[in-house]
């Protein structure tokens, strides 16, 4: 039917329709969001256009009733090994694109927008199965862009019991840069973080290959000396992975992991504050010496997150224990078994113990890990970036996630 066919009444109606479809579009392709910005403490009005923030500017008073939301970057999580049931990890696990999506729609709940799925020690099978699989979550339009790459943790770590932590020891081995290589490939050559013992023999050399390739280095389940940490460094080592965790319970006070990491001014730090990895004088010295600059505010979240307290077989055959106060923890070794609390609890803690700003906070969680990995488009809030927006109210150092875009889109809202 074209226009001369059209009555006049009906060419009207055909108009309206044209409109007001043309409004829905520009609508939903447009909108605002206010709160109080996270670092002035103004109130601030953001104007989101095609998923990216097109103008910031100061309002006298919020529309909101709660005065009281903040409007922050949203969260990036650089280590996170499942959530919600769903495990990256393990070769059983419900490992599929539903499930990658199911872990990712429940991070957003707690503020996560950009996280790094986890992949610990395992047999090299299930790695590079996980790895294939996990590689076509990164262009699912679902997922909003929402998984930018993966991380490694192990299987190239210390096998002693402590440093080696919840890792199974049947697994852990000595990098191999072909097996490696199977590994990047499978994902899609997405592994942005590999976490490796320096001082385990052809370290050194794996770390060099890895820098040169553009992947991030971190040091973690290691036992290091000073001339190997510090070598490390040189190569291309850039972060330690949750330091002061992945550690021997009896160590030399002198010749230890920790001082090398502490005293090296090139190597950023990440940390997990959910109450139990850290004690809080430990974390107040972690970031008395590193600053909010060379800190990352890490979760170490697992797939136990946000289940009932208990005791569970993992699916390599550990027995572990999650509390009633929500932590993990592996009997055997009396060491802890990953995190099962978000890194929103991070935020808030970290406060808490060390008195700083939200500003700090905030950039420990979003700013410094999009700067560490170069993803460029995210991580403040700022025009031209990436409209991956979290809505929170602060009380009495409990972040509590009001509304989550993610690209512009509300994909949480707390009131629904």
């Amino acid at each position: 039917m074209n226009n001369r066919q059209l009555t006049n009444p009906n060419r009207i109606l055909y108009f309206i329709i044209l409109i007001l479809l043309f409004g829905y579009n520009e609508l939903i392709a447009q909108q605002t969001v206010e709160g109080i910005h996270f670092t002035t403490g103004k109130s601030v009005q953001v104007k989101i256009e095609n998923g990216k923030i097109a103008s910031i500017k100061e309002v006298k008073k919020l529309k909101y009733e709660n005065s009281k939301i903040c409007i922050a970057p949203g969260f990036i999580d650089n280590q996170v090994n499942g959530f919600s049931g769903v495990s990256f990890a393990f070769g059983e696990s419900d490992l599929t694109g539903e499930g990658i999506e199911k872990a990712t729609r429940e991070l957003w709940k707690f503020g996560v927008t950009t996280y790094l799925p986890t992949l610990t020690t395992n047999s090299q099978d299930i790695l590079v199965k996980n790895f294939t699989l996990l590689a076509k979550a990164i262009n699912d339009e679902k997922l909003l862009g929402s998984i930018p790459g993966f991380h490694l943790e192990g299987p190239y770590i210390n096998p002693e019991d402590g440093f080696r932590g919840a890792h199974p020891k049947q697994f852990v081995r000595l990098p191999y840069w072909n097996e490696f290589m199977e590994m990047y490939k499978a994902s899609g050559e997405n592994i942005m973080q590999v976490t490796i013992a320096p001082e385990m023999e052809g370290a050194q050399d794996f770390i060099k290959k890895c820098h040169d390739k553009g992947i991030i280095v971190a040091v973690g389940h290691h036992n290091a000396n000073k001339q190997q940490l510090d070598l490390a460094v040189e190569n291309g080592a850039r972060i330690a992975t949750h330091l002061g965790n992945g550690c021997a319970n009896m160590i030399n006070r002198h010749y230890n992991p920790l001082w090398p990491q502490l005293s090296n001014d090139n190597l950023m730090i990440s940390i997990i504050c959910d109450g139990f990895h850290l004690l809080p004088e430990e974390i107040r010295v972690f970031y008395k010496v590193k600053g909010a600059d060379k800190t990352i505010i890490t979760s170490d979240v697992t797939s136990y997150a946000a289940m009932e307290p208990g005791e569970y077989k993992t699916q390599t055959g550990e027995t572990i224990e999650l509390t009633k106060d929500g932590k993990l923890f592996y009997p055997a070794q009396n060491v802890l078994y990953g995190s099962a609390s978000p890194i929103t609890k991070g935020v808030g803690y970290i406060m808490k113990v060390t008195g700083c700003s939200m500003a700090d906070a905030i950039q420990m969680a979003s700013t410094n890990p999009a700067k560490l990995y170069s993803l460029n488009d995210r991580g403040t809030l700022e025009t031209g970036k990436r409209a991956d927006l979290i809505l929170f109210t602060l009380d009495d150092f409990n972040v509590n996630i009001q509304k989550t875009y993610v690209k512009g889109e509300l994909v949480f809202d707390a009131s629904k």
